[in-house]
């Protein structure tokens, strides 16, 4: 297993309850103790967890609004999917993100790639290895207190279901960057109505990620493919890239295909 899986494992177990314990950690990804003691060391360093006398704890508010939005459903494609998009993501692109639980643990696994190679680098020095512009509000909480990541935070009123930062402050932001890639976590996505969200507002401030965008990714899993949703984001021609897992049907998958949308199933 490697250390970003390895990581990413850990942080996993940590959301259960809120504490991780050296020798049950070493168990469940099977490696010696020594080598999760060294892991959770530098995952306190990266500001991902706190460091107790024989284990870690969840690290403040900075971790805990992550949990408190954490879904349960469908947790390891959602890992999957947020893995196979970040490595669409090249060094130094300025990335969107808006709200939901795909993008958060998109959010997650850029921090881990950032952070594996933190030592390495002097952090008072290095500019940053990404640029995040965020609408959501965990998000940036949890990427604010690393090094690695500028954050740039739209204003607007925030939406306690969600954690997203919606209205004219929002667009007001967003009307002002220019983003790399975009990448979106959806409600619904069908081959004719397009991308689809069930919030009107939501949608809207999701729509101006993707014009302000030269590459829109959308990151979802297959449940929500082929779906309708109240609000409609964009067409499939603003699309670049889906990501999501294997239980997207062959059918489907060529539908999108021919609409001129890379798809990448994980």
């Amino acid at each position: 297993m490697s250390k970003q899986a390895r990581w990413s494992k850990l942080l996993e177990l940590l959301s259960v309850d809120g504490k991780l314990d050296v020798e049950e950690a070493a168990a469940a990804v099977a490696v010696s103790p020594a080598t999760i003691r060294r892991d959770l060391d530098e995952l306190a360093e990266q500001k991902l967890l706190v460091r107790t006398r024989g284990g870690a704890m969840a690290h403040g508010v900075s971790y805990e609004l992550p949990l408190r939005y954490k879904s349960s459903r469908r947790t390891s494609e959602k890992q999957r999917i947020a893995q196979a998009v970040a490595e669409l993501l090249g060094e130094g692109d300025v990335v969107g993100l808006n709200g939901g639980t795909t993008t958060t643990e998109v959010a997650r696994t850029l921090a881990l790639r950032a952070g594996s190679g933190a030592g390495e680098r002097n952090e008072g020095l290095a500019a940053p290895r990404f640029t995040v512009v965020t609408n959501a509000l965990n998000i940036a909480g949890e990427l604010a207190v690393r090094p690695q990541f500028k954050i740039v935070v739209t204003g607007g009123v925030a939406r306690p279901q969600t954690y997203e930062l919606v209205g004219p402050l929002t667009e007001g932001v967003l009307n002002q960057v220019v983003l790399d890639v975009a990448v979106l976590g959806v409600d619904g996505v069908d081959p004719q109505l397009g991308v689809m969200t069930r919030h009107e507002d939501e949608a809207g401030i999701s729509r101006l990620f993707a014009e302000r965008a030269r590459k829109v990714v959308l990151a979802t899993d297959s449940t929500k493919v082929g779906q309708r949703a109240f609000a409609r984001i964009c067409g499939l021609d603003r699309v670049d890239v889906l990501v999501t897992d294997v239980g997207l049907a062959p059918d489907m998958a060529a539908r999108f295909a021919e609409a001129g949308v890379e798809v990448v199933t994980v």
